[in-house]
């Protein structure tokens, strides 16, 4: 059993990862970006690319990727999602979920069904562990996701905190006409935003092909896990988003202990319940407030 939590906490690491880029741009500009998953799966292909063809270690093609994921992400703030934002809540969903039709499919005619994995070009790290004391065996790669998680999550926070840009950020995202009146220009301060959530989006791909395999149509899955961290651990909160991933991953690893197919019922589960749980209390609030509100005087 202990094997099992372990495991599965350090899961919730790769899932924390996957998932910090959803909940930093929900909390900064409220848009669940549906074309989250596909966008990761870019970032594996190119770091596959710059491994098979031009032999850059996958470590080494973070450094190519990562920037390009960011200009990336200012570019499909500025043509995509600004435009859309325009038309209301709904139309960046449409949006986002048809670009990701259009990037699948577009990686499909490309490269192919095929699978293809970084595995090969990081040595043994994809498979590689050490033994704790009880014959318990921690991976490499599991601990580098879980450290990474806490990286980018904690980096998250201190820029969000203590920068002048990542304070501008927090204000655009609470009222973005009165951070206008201060002088705050809230078109670059999305654009950044997303900018910074597209290199999480890249690292997430980069982990996503070594610890497994990937084709044209992995974005899904990683938007289905991405989504449930989020959800569990509060939409928008980012240390929220690892006790979600966590939650998560212990809940795929009992599941899996419980019955072979219960790796993943036992995270939809979970899920399932924290937003039945959420769904409760926010209809017990607006309860209130209508009672309130008719006990009022007129």
């Amino acid at each position: 059993m202990t094997n099992t939590l372990i495991q599965g906490i350090l899961l919730g690491g790769y899932y924390a990862v996957i998932a910090c880029g959803l909940s930093f741009m929900f909390s900064v500009m409220r848009i669940i970006n549906l074309a989250h998953g596909s966008l990761a799966v870019v970032a594996a292909y190119g770091l596959w690319l710059l491994a098979a063809k031009l032999g850059i270690p996958p470590f080494a093609g973070l450094l190519i990727v990562l920037p390009v994921m960011a200009v990336l992400g200012w570019l499909l703030q500025r043509f995509v999602l600004e435009r859309s934002a325009r038309g209301g809540a709904l139309l960046p969903i449409l949006t986002t979920f048809g670009l990701s039709i259009v990037i699948d499919n577009l990686l499909f005619e490309q490269f192919g069904a095929d699978t293809r994995s970084l595995a090969p070009f990081i040595g043994n790290l994809s498979y590689a562990s050490w033994q704790l004391p009880g014959h318990v065996f921690v991976g490499k790669l599991a601990v580098l996701m879980m450290v990474t998680a806490i990286v980018i999550i904690g980096g998250l926070q201190f820029f969000l905190s203590r920068f002048a840009l990542g304070r501008s950020i927090r204000a655009t995202a609470e009222d973005p006409d009165t951070a206008g009146l201060v002088g705050i220009d809230a078109r670059r301060v999305n654009a950044v935003a997303t900018a910074i959530t597209m290199v999480t989006v890249g690292i997430a791909g980069a982990f996503l092909a070594m610890r497994a395999t990937f084709n044209p149509y992995s974005g899904g899955p990683q938007l289905l896990f991405a989504f449930e961290a989020a959800v569990i651990g509060g939409a928008g909160s980012l240390w929220g988003t690892l006790a979600g991933g966590i939650v998560l991953g212990l809940s795929q690893s009992i599941g899996a202990q419980i019955h072979p197919q219960g790796f993943l019922i036992g995270g939809h589960v979970a899920f399932l319940l924290v937003l039945f749980v959420r769904l409760h209390q926010f209809g017990f609030l607006s309860l209130g407030k209508v009672r309130a509100l008719l006990r009022s005087p007129s």
